[in-house]
């Protein structure tokens, strides 16, 4: 009997091991199906800062080039850094709004000198006013830093896009000489009337224009040779620029150096995307030149760092053409000549017209974006906001409706732009500040960390920014109005085999309510609603959830 239970324990012993060995092994290439919120561009929960403006995180690199001339209000560098953006990073900043894209101004070394363009003496701080392109501002800081912005960034899930000028250099000053008359036009200054005037000629007095149309080749600036003769990198820049010329058969044109530092931080960097700034100043073939480069360097770069590829998104790039609304689809008009940027190199375009569609009602606004968006516009995007940096009539100047304001610009369709300040409420009125330096002020940190009613705007903007990044529908996906009165929608999204639903409710009652959900999810379905925290199950067709608050965001409780 004894020797029967002997082997009969073998028996037992070698089935469960066969069974055992059977399931996939956790370190194996069988993978249990998950499905990942993937990241879809034309949803995106986009961040753009200052970078002077933002975080001072190194306040050794505050002083620069002599720059000690007394500037006018809040036309001055202030501090603001690559390591502060880092730090914010680490911190988690971006993840608590859920971010997932940063766009910071350009951080390319600046005039030296400053300027005054009719508000005060000015420095360089905000970016646009490039020296040189091949490298970084101290004040902003160094390549290094850059470096590992992006590689924390991307740990994160988040994207960096970096912001392109081709259009013009900087301002003339005393120590600032102007580029070669080949390379520049310092006059006459645009008229926006119509096409040439817009595009020949200076966005104002003493900002000299690039030469974009020539097809006359140049040399390099003789102020150029010997600033990288002196920096000892003169050799490694020119036989850079001789493999680019080479490789792609470019003539040495003003447009194709540009290009070619512009994407020069693809390569080195892997950064996700490009704002283009000015775009209309320029041939649209400019820039359908300079995505060809673009989607080149991203392409070399993913080859080059298999290990840091995020996903199969290609790179993109969003237009800044000053006055384009959406209900233009992707014309735009110069009056005697309509453009379509979307075919010259634009994934998206900077929308000026949300700023006033944010004053129609939830049913007006959510209806018309998911309609030009899924139709005309299919495909592409919208970049959406509601203050910017150079914006003199933003959505609430006085800052009095930042709540309205996250709701209508965060869960709207649309990729959706937040400022730096708008999920804190930053003033945007400055005594002693004249044009767009209102609307550039630090960003109010100790508000943040003292103030309740500044906490409690911040609390709003997280929760929606994180429902927004956690679902692409929300930003990519068709509205369906459910009810009009309170208002309910839902959002669907589809891309391959992932499906994505959400339910919205707005200016609902506070304390108990109950929301009809459609179609959208199944009776006995258990649904969680991303503001409150609470859950519900789905009952003939409607939720019911208590709470203090009046709107829901509804999704399925995984």
């Amino acid at each position: 009997m004894k020797k029967k239970n002997i082997v009969l324990s073998m028996v037992l012993l070698l089935v469960v091991t066969t069974l055992v060995s059977a399931q996939p092994k956790k370190n194996s290439n069988i993978k249990p199906k998950t499905e990942k919120t993937p990241f879809v561009w034309e949803g995106a929960n986009l961040y753009f800062l200052m970078t002077d403006r933002f975080n001072n995180g190194d306040k050794t690199n505050d002083l620069n080039y002599n720059r000690t001339k007394a500037p006018a209000k809040l036309r001055g560098f202030e501090g603001g850094d690559l390591k502060g953006i880092i730090q914010k990073i680490d911190e988690g900043y971006f993840t608590k709004l859920g971010i997932n894209v940063i766009w910071f101004t350009p951080v390319v070394e600046q005039i030296h000198d400053g300027t005054d363009e009719g508000t005060g003496y000015s420095y360089g701080f905000h970016g646009y006013w490039t020296r040189d392109w091949t490298a970084l501002d101290p004040n902003f800081g160094t390549k290094k830093d850059l470096a590992e912005l992006v590689k924390k960034a991307h740990a994160k899930g988040i994207r960096v896009m970096l912001d392109g000028v081709i259009n013009h250099t900087g301002p003339v000053t005393q120590i600032d000489t102007v580029w070669p008359e080949d390379w520049v036009r310092t006059g006459p200054t645009c008229q926006f009337k119509n096409f040439d005037n817009t595009t020949a000629c200076t966005l104002v007095a003493n900002l000299p224009d690039v030469k974009t149309e020539s097809k006359v080749e140049v040399a390099l600036p003789p102020f150029l040779v010997e600033k990288w003769k002196k920096e000892g990198r003169y050799d490694k820049e020119v036989a850079s620029l001789n493999a680019f010329f080479k490789r792609t058969g470019y003539p040495r044109t003003p447009k194709y150096y540009i290009i070619k530092w512009l994407t020069d931080y693809i390569t080195e960097f892997g950064i996700d995307g490009y704002r283009a700034d000015t775009v209309k100043h320029t041939d649209e073939s400019v820039w359908a030149d300079f995505k060809t480069q673009c989607d080149y360097a991203f392409a070399n770069w993913k080859k080059n760092n298999p290990t840091q590829v995020l996903d199969n998104n290609p790179f993109y790039t969003i237009a800044e053409v000053f006055n384009y609304n959406i209900s233009g689809g992707k014309l735009f008009d110069f009056g005697d000549k309509k453009v379509n940027y979307y075919d010259n190199g634009f994934n998206a375009m900077i929308n000026f017209e949300f700023k006033s569609d944010a004053k129609k009602s939830y049913s007006d606004l959510f209806a018309k974006y998911s309609d030009l968006l899924n139709n005309q516009l299919k495909g592409n995007s919208v970049l959406n906001y509601i203050s910017s940096h150079d914006d003199g009539g933003p959505f609430d100047a006085n800052r009095t409706k930042s709540i309205e304001s996250g709701t209508k610009l965060l869960l709207s369709p649309g990729i959706a732009q937040v400022y730096y300040g708008d999920e804190s409420a930053r003033s945007l009125v400055v005594e002693g500040a004249q044009g767009d330096a209102i609307l550039r002020s630090f960003m109010n940190w100790d508000a943040i960390k003292t103030n309740a009613e500044t906490q409690k705007v911040l609390l709003h903007w997280q929760k929606l920014g994180q429902f927004r990044k956690n679902h692409p529908a929300v930003g990519a996906g068709v509205n369906t109005e459910i009810s009009s009165t309170p208002y309910v929608c839902s959002r669907t999204f589809t891309k391959g085999k992932y499906s994505d639903t959400v339910v919205i409710g707005l200016d609902l009652a506070k304390g108990k309510k109950e929301i009809p959900v459609g179609s959208s999810f199944k009776n006995g379905a258990k649904i969680k609603d991303a503001y409150s925290g609470k859950t519900t199950t789905v009952l003939n067709g409607k939720v019911t959830i208590e709470s203090e608050f009046d709107i829901v965001l509804l999704e399925l409780n995984k």
